[in-house]
């Protein structure tokens, strides 16, 4: 037991300073971005499968609601809470593109699109992205397994230099909840 712990901890903190070491600039450009589309009255739109479901729903419910500071209501999206839209149509299409359909219903010129995935390789991440790109969203990744086959298709990306899921998943709460304090400094004094 002390052997797995000690090596999940040991890795949780290499790849923690890593980000730290490469990836400052790229969260507080993400930050800015995120930041720039709200004074603009744009919202962001979130997607991920499983954990990175739960992450994306966990950043809206901060964004809407609050992390630190009682604020005014920024708006911000998971696309994985529908369960008819979703059920829906990856029973009577596929499932690959559950997030594009969603995408292409709510997402408007300049809104932004945060896809999270801990392989990059995910379909249905990637049909997403490229459906926002289509209609001139901001597509941002949280990605892992060094980018997969979504590395190099959005306009921002942070990438985990990790292949180990639980680590990826650890990173990207640490970043996206960073990102979520960064963007409501920048409105926690507006009512």
């Amino acid at each position: 037991m002390k052997k797995i712990i000690e090596t999940n901890l040991r890795e949780h903190i290499d790849i923690i300073q890593k980000i730290l070491e490469e990836n400052c600039r790229t969260i507080e450009e993400i930050s800015s971005v995120i930041i720039g589309a709200y004074r603009k009255n744009k919202k962001l739109l979130i997607v991920g499968n499983g954990g990175s479901s739960a992450d994306a729903q966990h950043i809206a419910g901060e964004l809407v609601n609050r992390f630190y500071y009682d604020r005014k209501p920024l708006r911000a999206m998971s696309l994985s809470v529908d369960s008819c839209a979703i059920t829906s149509w990856a029973n009577d299409k596929d499932y690959g593109s559950i997030f594009e359909r969603q995408v292409d219903a709510h997402g408007d010129l300049g809104d932004i699109l945060l896809a999270i995935s801990t392989s990059g390789n995910s379909l249905s991440i990637i049909n997403a992205v490229n459906k926002a790109k289509e209609k001139s969203l901001i597509t941002v990744g949280l990605l892992g397994n060094y980018g997969g086959k979504l590395k190099g298709t959005c306009d921002y990306e942070l990438i985990v230099p990790s292949s180990n899921t639980p680590r990826i998943q650890e990173a990207h709460e640490v970043v996206y909840h960073t990102i979520c304090q960064l963007v409501e400094e920048e409105f926690a004094h507006e009512k």
